[in-house]
């Protein structure tokens, strides 16, 4: 509903080196991108950074006419995103002790500030405009009687994030921190987080574990030394991919298990998936132990659904008609609790955008 919105929202993407400032509209973007250096060193000069790019883009929209309604934006945690306080970021050390970003903005631009986790707008962006609604869209017509209301995100990229939704409202949990999947224990090394398997960080460490190679490789040339088009290891780079998606799925499965949707992957490190999607599938429909043998891992099976055959089989009719006791009727029984997983349907930036963009609407109302 909120593609024919006529109401205009000032939007950032807050990377450690540069801020990109923006607006949307109808969930377009309708002014060109603005990218300035966050200065995330010193709090002066990133609030200065802040102040610069959002009077720039409001600027643009005042020669047009055009008046923004909302400030709402990502932010890496941790932080109180609820009231708006930065805390204490790794690769922001100008937020170190607290920060009220929220009030600050507020006080500036007199305008209502929202800001919420970067992989929980990631989330709400694809269960508003992309992954929820195409799915459940594809599903119907292909006949399909699954339906899915809640929507799992997770990102792979400088590190590991999670997105929780629940019938269209995004879950933050009592202290903003609902989905801080990064503290799950490693799915091989217990005494360390499963972030430490699953991120940029993880892929290198792996591959020169397994590989007699001093360069500074990126996953990208990883990548390309997995599939022979740069010199290298091939045999590490594979096992660093293979590691990277049993650790995730591990991870993944953990939150499944409490929380039960429809699953949708993000991040740059999707670009990776030939080489890690298998592994996580292996590890999704696995096995686990118990005291008396084993049982599956999930009491659900995850089907691929960007996979046709993947849709074909979950959307395979396993109905059953079997009988009321004591009567002559009969019920419909599926005795296949399934669910989906999908790649992002807009892109990992653009899902965040948008997410931020209808999150700011809806408690706007």
């Amino acid at each position: 509903m909120y593609e024919n919105d006529r109401r205009i929202v000032l939007t950032l993407d807050a990377g450690g080196t540069n801020f990109v400032f923006s607006a949307i509209q109808g969930c377009q973007e309708i002014v060109s991108p603005l990218t300035l250096p966050s200065g995330a060193h010193s709090l002066p000069l990133c609030l200065d950074t802040l102040r610069k790019g959002f009077q720039s883009v409001m600027d643009n929209l005042r020669q047009k006419g055009l008046q923004p309604v909302a400030i709402s934006f990502a932010f890496p945690g941790p932080a109180d995103f609820v009231n708006g306080i930065i805390m204490d970021l790794n690769n922001m050390p100008a937020f170190r002790g607290g920060v009220p970003l929220k009030a600050y903005l507020e006080e500036l631009f007199h305008l209502p500030v929202f800001i919420n986790n970067d992989a929980d707008m990631f989330t709400f962006g694809e269960c508003m405009a992309g992954a929820l609604p195409q799915t459940n869209r594809r599903l119907a017509e292909a006949g399909c009687h699954k339906q899915f209301r809640n929507l799992i995100g997770f990102t792979f990229g400088t590190g590991f994030g999670c997105g929780i939704t629940h019938n269209g409202q995004l879950y933050v949990g009592d202290n903003s921190s609902a989905g801080e999947i990064l503290l799950l224990r490693h799915r091989y090394q217990h005494e360390i987080i499963v972030e430490e398997g699953v991120s940029i960080r993880a892929v290198k460490r792996v591959y020169h574990e397994h590989a007699d190679d001093d360069r500074d490789l990126s996953p990208l040339d990883i990548l390309h030394i997995a599939e022979g088009d740069l010199p290298g290891d091939r045999e590490a780079a594979l096992k660093s991919f293979e590691e990277f998606g049993a650790v995730a799925a591990d991870g993944i499965a953990q939150a499944i298990t409490l929380l039960d949707g429809l699953i949708v992957l993000g991040g740059g490190l999707c670009g990776n998936k030939k080489y890690f999607l298998p592994a996580m599938m292996r590890e999704l429909n696995g096995r686990i132990k118990t005291l008396s043998g084993e049982k599956d891992r999930l009491e659900m099976k995850v089907y691929n659904l960007d996979d046709e055959e993947g849709f074909k089989a979950f959307c395979a009719n396993t109905v059953q008609r079997i009988p009321v006791p004591g009567t002559d009727k009969m019920v419909d029984y599926d005795p296949v609790k399934r669910l989906g997983l999908v790649f992002s349907k807009l892109g990992t930036s653009r899902a965040t955008a948008i997410g931020a963009y209808t999150f700011a609407l809806s408690q706007l109302g």
